[in-house]
């Protein structure tokens, strides 16, 4: 066989237990052919000498909100800001540059960085008139300047929050501009749905950043209508189109959310009543674009304190939002495991994770299914008696591990010492027997798989505090996270996260072994170059060229 692409001179990480380790490797068609001296002997249009980097499978991130955050690289990102006033000071700015009937959106800012949230009053002073939106890191808060609650009428006492929602208001009954869970609906609903258009080019600015990290796959965490994801009813097309072209960046599975579930009206003997037109289900699509899990919501997040807890947060006394009722989050899954969905179900909290297991136990009692690979993303706070549930039922725990880092400070505020122990588990996870797929979850942390991988291993904060040491894995576990296990909790186990012969061409070459250096140096470790299917999307020191 004559190969379109050989790498020579590589220390191959394979992933595989079968072969871990390989000195070259030969692609053709967008396939992995051959490794060490049956790629070397080969011939090839192209070969490379990889200068002894290390070669890995393209990253995979197994949770992320990839049309989210390209946005936000053309909005204000509040994310590195460490004070109200920079944050004002964006704002204003922002306001003097743009337009008078320009939407003002900034994004990722983090109450417990700034010291508070940021108000409605305050916005209406740096930006006054304007239609100010500013979104939570967790995405599930917002502050909107007094201009867009007047587009509601939402000023005054009775106006309808949804359940599951709530609008903060002050003693004299006015908003203080602060918004959570299922009232954001309409808030949100003034800026979208967004354009095809607008969502791919956000999808190409977003495929840029993940190209330079090693990433090749990801798994979009919730497209079409939804009150906390999503952004448009046909969101779908806009990845579709660049699939089309060519243009699309990156291998894209994309969760649905439930919200987007009707009434199908199908034959009686089928048993649905809840679905997707033409009955579209997990499963459909190609390597390059399917559809993935449907996205369920329970609760909200840990920093925004609307995470549903068994007991309260020690910094805010509450214990919590619930967006849905148990039961209608079982009747949901109920329904769609029976139509042959994958079910993601974000629960963060102890009490939202006890409603979430709750519903997939319901789902497979009553139509038992082989495989169903259901999955619980986030399962940030898991009791020891939950551990045995996950494991009894095969339940993936969809882990991001960077939120360690950024988040940490701030959930031992909330949750104190004792419950520590029980929050962003991973190791314990591992000894279940589990497959626990790396994700990030950007934007609301950073994206990049090597500081998710570090995190897992280091378990220290931005403040240098230790966090659940216990839970910490080894380098090479972290590794399985974005490869193989991401793999494996996308169902895609057989052409993605290993250097096999038959597998996707999808490689990352870096500067160093993530499983060999010091535990605060792996996120210091650069992309070399990536290779989708065989073909250069990033490269960093011209070695492809």
């Amino acid at each position: 066989m004559h190969a379109d692409l050989v790498v020579d001179n590589v220390r191959a990480l394979t992933m595989d237990p079968r072969r871990p380790r390989a000195s070259a490797i030969a692609v053709w068609q967008g396939h992995i052919v051959a490794l060490d001296d049956d790629a070397s002997d080969m011939g090839a249009d192209h070969r490379v000498d990889g200068g002894g980097a290390v070669l890995v499978p393209g990253f995979y991130d197994a949770h992320n909100h990839m049309a989210a955050f390209g946005r936000l690289l053309t909005e204000i990102d509040a994310g590195p800001m460490r004070s109200l006033a920079e944050l004002y000071d964006a704002i204003g700015e922002r306001a003097r540059t743009l337009p008078e009937d320009s939407w003002i959106i900034g994004s990722g800012y983090d109450q417990a960085r700034l010291g508070g949230h940021p108000s409605r009053v305050m916005l209406d002073a740096v930006a006054p008139g304007r239609r100010v939106l500013v979104n939570h890191r967790t995405t599930h808060m917002l502050i909107a300047s007094s201009a867009v609650f007047d587009m509601l009428d939402a000023m005054r006492p009775d106006f309808p929050v949804a359940p599951g929602g709530l609008i903060e208001r002050d003693d004299e009954g006015l908003p203080t501009g602060l918004v959570g869970e299922q009232a954001m609906a309409p808030f949100r609903a003034l800026v979208r749905p967004f354009s095809t258009a607008d969502l791919a080019a956000a999808i190409g600015r977003a495929g840029k950043v993940f190209l330079s990290e090693g990433i090749t796959s990801v798994c979009e965490a919730g497209i079409g209508n939804s009150a906390i994801v999503g952004s448009s009813p046909i969101e779908l097309a806009a990845y579709q189109r660049l699939r089309e072209t060519g243009d699309l960046p990156v291998r894209v599975q994309a969760m649905v959310a439930m919200e987007n579930l009707h009434d199908i009206g199908s034959h009686a003997e089928d048993g649905l009543e809840l679905g997707l037109d033409l009955g579209v289900r997990t499963g459909l699509g190609d390597d390059w674009l399917s559809i993935g899990a449907l996205k369920m919501f329970t609760d909200g997040a840990l920093s925004s304190r609307t995470a549903a807890m068994s007991t309260p947060f020690l910094d805010h006394g509450g214990t919590g939002v619930m967006q849905f009722e148990p039961h209608e989050i079982a009747h949901i899954a109920a329904q769609a495991h029976r139509a042959g969905w994958q079910l993601a179900i974000h629960a963060i909290g102890d009490r939202a994770v006890d409603a979430a297991l709750g519903a997939i136990e319901r789902a497979v009692r009553e139509s038992p299914l082989p495989d169903p690979r259901h999955r619980i993303e986030h399962a940030s706070v898991v009791r020891p008696d939950q551990l045995t549930r996950f494991a009894a039922l095969g339940v993936i725990p969809s882990i991001q591990g960077r939120f360690v880092w950024e988040l940490g400070d701030g959930i031992i505020d909330g949750l104190g010492t004792d419950r520590i122990d029980w929050t962003y588990r991973h190791r314990s996870f591992r000894q279940a027997g589990l497959s626990t797929p790396g994700g990030s979850d950007r934007p609301v942390a950073a994206g990049a798989p090597l500081l998710g991988m570090q995190a897992m291993v280091h378990r220290v904060t931005a403040s240098g505090r230790e966090f659940s040491p216990g839970e910490a894995v080894s380098a090479y576990e972290a590794l399985c996270a974005y490869t193989v296990h991401a793999a494996y909790a996308c169902r895609q186990e057989h052409s993605k996260g290993r250097l096999r012969p038959g597998f996707l061409a999808d490689l990352a070459l870096l500067d160093d072994d993530p499983t060999t250096v010091a535990p605060d140096r792996i996120g210091t470790i650069s992309v070399l170059a990536t290779l989708v299917g065989g073909h250069v999307a990033f490269d960093l020191p011209g070695l492809f060229r």
